[in-house]
């Protein structure tokens, strides 16, 4: 017998929308013990909050957060907010009983994420932080590969991560270029998700060497401009002045594994023609795996003596019911899942933990394990020198 849980969304800009759609979906698509219920979302613009409630059913709208931490009906809070605001949120959502369900990055600092992560042990509910791509079937696939021992020992890791949105050099300043509104840049908000494919995939990270940089160093300030919108800048503003980015355009790192593997990560705001470029190539002693997320519903493999030398190759792995969640979907290989989906398995597990069915994950020590990795890099990049993720106090 199904019951219910309600759901308290703070944000309601991009990630706030695709988490709304993925509590809708989840419920629709799985088979749920406990189902979301659609009882709030909190945004600083009260009409984009109604906006929100009236498009995806939520029962009511606020413009403050903390409503929905007084609120008796909503039990899991969804944080969609601008980095700067997710650890007063989450520890505030934790303190007032709430499970909480938090956007990528977790914190500002590593400092912040441990802070977090204790909060989150102590409160006894559940966490978790949404680096959706690990919830890709053809991930899911790949890591039951690695697992079955199909790929032999792993060697070699290698991922990037790269998009365009911030190549322009006419793309005005904002919340996202400082460091106490966003962290760091590009790896804040891209090369995350690389690493923790990387953890998720290939295992814990020992130490790292690393090199950042800033491509555009200054950016216009369009007169009127709120620097923590989340929103595309007003057009019709005029360019006052210019501000000093103060975080990385673009991050490379070589890695070395605990089990031994080498690996390397990269990531960039500025490449221009990449919208949505993530993949990653895992080398083994009996075969490669090989993802895109531009084609998101497919692997390509090789295996070692697989068939005979002279047809020996890669073959693609079309994604279809036979690797889960896809077969909650759809019915058939070639009619592809895509990113929203990715959420709605998200938000399924999220369900799941709170069910107490399954363990959750990404938790927010996973998320901390993955705050330990760029806090790693940029003292690297900063100091010259391999750092080891686990020696570091925040």
């Amino acid at each position: 017998m199904r019951s219910d849980i309600g759901v308290g969304l703070i944000g309601t800009g991009f990630m706030g929308r695709c988490h709304a759609i993925a509590f809708r979906t989840a419920a629709a698509v799985f088979p749920l013990t406990i189902v979301p219920r659609m009882e709030a979302v909190a945004d600083v613009n009260l009409s984009a909050a109604e906006e929100v409630a009236h498009r995806f059913g939520f029962a009511r709208a606020t413009a403050d957060w903390r409503d929905l931490l007084d609120d008796p009906s909503v039990g899991v809070v969804a944080i969609t907010s601008p980095n700067v605001l997710h650890k007063e949120m989450a520890l505030a959502a934790l303190e007032a009983g709430k499970h909480v369900y938090c956007e990528k990055p977790m914190a500002l600092s590593l400092a912040d994420a441990r802070e977090m992560a204790a909060a989150a042990e102590a409160s006894g509910v559940v966490h978790m932080v949404g680096y959706n791509y690990v919830a890709n079937p053809a991930v899911i696939f790949a890591r039951k590969l690695i697992d079955e021992g199909v790929l032999g020992k792993i060697i070699h890791f290698r991922c990037v991560n790269d998009e365009d949105y911030m190549a322009d050099p006419s793309v005005p300043y904002s919340w996202r270029c400082r460091r106490d509104t966003a962290g760091s840049g590009t790896l804040a908000d891209l090369g995350g998700h690389a690493v923790s494919l990387a953890l998720y995939l290939a295992g814990p990270i020992a130490s790292v060497s690393a090199r950042v940089s800033t491509v555009i160093a200054e950016r216009p300030v369009l007169d009127g401009e709120s620097l923590t919108r989340s929103g595309p800048p007003n057009a019709a503003s005029a360019v006052t002045r210019t501000a000093k980015v103060e975080n990385e355009d673009q991050a490379v790192a070589l890695l070395q594994f605990e089990n031994g593997a080498l690996g390397s990560l990269s990531s960039s705001r500025v490449a221009w023609g990449r919208k949505n470029y993530l993949a990653f190539e895992i080398n083994g002693t009996k075969g490669t795996l090989i993802f895109d997320q531009e084609r998101l519903n497919e692997l390509r493999l090789f295996e070692a003596g697989a068939i005979g030398d002279d047809r020996n190759g890669f073959r693609t792995v079309p994604m279809g019911p036979e690797h889960e969640p896809y077969g909650m979907f759809l019915p058939a290989k070639g009619h592809q899942i895509g990113f929203n989906d990715k959420k709605a398995i998200e938000v399924a597990r999220l369900m799941r933990a709170i069910a107490g069915e399954i363990h959750p994950y990404p938790s927010f020590h996973d998320g901390l394990a993955v705050e330990s990795v760029i806090e790693a890099i940029e003292r690297s990049a900063a100091e010259g020198r391999w750092i080891e993720p686990g020696t570091l106090a925040g």
